[in-house]
C-alpha cells in the first residue's frame, strides 16, 4: 500500500467513526476483531443499498422471488453443501512469536543471484509485480536492502506458504521466524441447540446464505406460480471465523450478503451467466462505481472451483488493494443433486410442456453487502475545493454518494432563528419526511459549516431559508457536488428531490 492509498484509507476510517457511519463493535471494552457496528449514517447507507438491490432484483422482475432463511439450519445441510469437510482455510503459526496467518496468503519471493535468498511477503500477492513490490516489508533490513539494489538483475520466483517447496523454510513476515507446516482450519462457528453440549446438539451459524435458498427450492416451486428460468433472492448475516480479519469492514466475521440463485434449463445455462454478469456489473456503475476502480474479472480455468463451469468476479480497486465486491457462477446442477443425495428428495423439476424432467442448473450472483458499502465509500470521498458563506474558497470534504444511496437525501436550515424562518423550514422538513424522504433539519452555526457537515454526511440537497422566502414564499438549494444554488418555490422542494433520486 502506498502512502498516499493508507493516507486516503485512514481518512476515510477517521470519517466513518467521526461521523457516524461505522463504529469498532464493543469499543468501550476494547472492541472484538473482525466485528462492526453500522452508526446512524452507515446503517442508512447500507439500508439503502440493500433496498436498491432488492427493488432493482427483485420488485421490478418477473422471474424473481424472495426468501429470509434462518441462521442456524439442521447441520446436514453443511455436510451436502460439503462446507464440514471443505469449508478450510490452510493454516501457519510462527514458532517465534506466535502470530498465525492464512497460509495461502503469505507468499515467499525466491530471488536468485547466484545462491537464493528467501523472503517471505506478509502480502495477498497476486502476480509477480505485486510481490517484487511487498518485498520492501522484509524483517530483515540488510536482505530488503540488497533486493532493492538489485531488484533489475534478480530473477524472481513466488509461491504461496502452503505450497512451498519441499525443504524449504517459510518466514513469518513480522519476525522473520520459521513458520509451522499448513494445516486445515475449519471457518465455520459452531453452537450447540437445546440444553445439552454435546456431538448431538452441534450446530453451525451460517457460512453462507445460498444454501438456504437451495434447501427451500422444492418449497418455492410448490407453493409459487413459477418455473425455471426464475430465481430466489436474499439478503442476510453470514459467519466465517476467518483467521485475519483486516482492511476495515472489507473482511469480517460476520457480514451481510446479497445473493441470488437463478435456476434454468442447463441448455442455457451459459446464456443466462453471461446475463447476470453484466447485469450484476451494470448495476454497481449505475450507482456510482464509475471510475476505473471498477473491473471484471473472468476465472482462469485453474481457478474455478470443482462444480463451477464458469466464474467472474466483480472487483473493486479499494486502498489497500483490488479485491472482489460479488461473484457471478455457474454453479451447474451440483448443490441440488448434493442436497436430493443427502436428503432423499427428488429436487428435478418436471416440465408438463415439454414432458422433461432435470435438476436446473443454478446460477450464483453473490455479492457482500458490506463490501459494496466499504466500495460506495471509498468512491464517494473526495477532497476538494469549495466557497464558504463569504465567497472564500475553502478545502471541504465531501462524500459523493449517488443519491438513492446518501443516508439523507435533503437538509433543511433556517438562515436565522427568527422572523419566522425556523417555522417555515420546519415545515418543508416535515413535509419532506412525510413523504419518505430521509431529511436532517439544522439551526445551528453558520450556514457555511451547516454546508459542510451535510457535504461529510454525503446529503446531495441542501435548502435554506432566508429573508426572501417571507416575501414570496421561495427557497435556496444548493447542490452537493456541482456547489450550483437554485432558487425554487418552498412547496415544490419535495418534487424537485424525488424528481432527482428518480433520475
Amino acid at each position: 500500500m502506498s502512502e498516499n492509498t493508507g493516507d486516503l484509507m485512514e481518512k476515510l476510517v477517521a470519517l466513518c467513526k467521526r461521523r457516524g457511519f461505522i463504529f469498532q463493535s464493543s469499543e468501550i471494552y476494547g472492541g472484538i476483531n473482525g466485528f462492526w457496528d453500522y452508526g446512524p449514517l452507515g446503517v442508512e447507507l447500507k439500508r439503502n443499498i440493500k433496498d436498491a438491490w432488492w427493488r432493482d432484483v427483485v420488485l421490478r422482475r418477473d422471474d424473481m422471488v424472495g426468501l429470509d432463511c434462518s441462521i442456524i439450519m439442521n447441520p446436514k445441510v453443511w455436510e451436502a453443501s460439503g462446507h464440514v469437510v471443505n469449508f478450510n482455510d490452510p493454516l501457519v503459526d510462527c514458532k517465534k512469536c506466535k502470530a498465525r496467518f492464512r497460509a495461502d496468503k503469505v507468499f515467499t519471493v525466491i530471488a536468485a543471484e547466484g545462491e537464493n535468498v528467501l523472503l517471505s511477503v506478509g502480502a495477498e500477492a497476486d502476480d509477480e509485480e505485486h510481490a517484487r513490490l511487498a518485498a520492501t516489508n522484509a524483517a530483515n533490513s540488510k536482505t530488503r536492502r540488497r533486493l532493492e539494489d538489485h531488484a533489475q538483475k534478480l530473477v524472481w520466483t513466488v509461491f504461496r506458504a502452503d505450497k512451498a517447496p519441499q525443504g524449504r523454510s517459510n518466514i513469518c513476515p513480522l519476525c522473520g521466524g520459521e513458520l509451522t507446516d499448513a494445516r486445515k482450519f475449519n471457518m465455520m462457528f459452531k453452537t450447540f441447540v437445546g440444553a445439552m453440549e454435546d456431538s448431538s446438539s452441534v450446530a453451525y451459524l451460517r457460512p453462507e446464505t445460498a444454501q438456504g435458498i437451495f434447501a427451500n427450492y422444492k418449497n418455492v416451486l410448490d407453493t409459487q406460480r413459477i418455473r425455471p428460468p426464475f430465481g430466489i433472492a436474499q439478503i442476510g448475516k453470514s459467519f466465517r471465523n476467518e483467521i485475519n480479519p483486516r482492511n476495515f469492514t472489507f473482511r469480517s466475521r460476520e457480514f451481510e450478503q446479497m445473493e441470488i440463485e437463478f435456476f434454468c434449463h442447463p441448455s442455457e445455462a451459459d446464456k443466462w451467466y453471461a446475463y447476470w454478469r453484466d447485469e450484476r456489473y451494470k448495476w454497481y456503475i449505475d450507482l456510482g462505481l464509475k471510475s476505473d476502480k471498477l473491473r471484471l474479472r473472468p476465472h482462469e480455468t485453474d481457478e474455478l472451483a470443482h462444480y463451477a463451469r464458469a466464474c467472474a468476479d466483480i472487483e473493486y480497486s479499494f486502498p489497500f488493494g483490488v479485491s472482489e465486491l460479488e461473484g457471478v457462477a455457474n454453479r451447474t446442477d451440483f448443490d441440488l443433486t448434493q442436497h436430493q443425495k443427502f436428503s432423499g428428495k427428488d429436487m428435478n423439476f418436471f416440465d408438463d410442456e415439454t414432458k422433461e424432467r432435470y435438476i436446473p442448473y443454478v446460477i450464483e450472483p453473490s455479492g457482500g453487502c458490506d463490501r459494496a458499502t466499504l466500495a460506495f465509500l471509498c468512491e464517494a470521498y473526495t477532497e476538494d475545493m469549495a466557497p464558504d458563506e463569504k465567497g472564500v474558497m475553502q478545502a471541504r470534504t465531501v462524500m459523493k454518494f449517488h443519491p438513492r444511496l446518501a443516508p439523507v437525501k435533503l437538509a433543511v436550515f433556517p438562515l436565522v432563528k427568527k422572523e419566522g424562518m425556523p417555522e417555515v423550514a420546519a415545515g418543508i422538513h416535515n413535509e419532506a419526511k412525510k413523504a419518505g424522504l430521509a431529511s436532517f433539519y439544522d439551526e445551528k452555526g453558520a450556514v457555511g459549516r451547516r454546508y459542510r457537515r451535510q457535504d461529510e454526511a454525503g446529503t446531495p440537497f441542501c435548502v435554506t431559508v432566508d429573508g426572501q422566502t417571507l416575501q414570496d414564499q421561495t427557497v435556496t438549494i444548493r447542490d452537493r457536488d456541482s456547489l450550483k444554488q437554485d432558487r425554487i418555490a418552498a412547496a415544490k422542494v419535495v418534487q424537485y428531490v424525488q424528481d432527482a433520486l428518480a433520475k
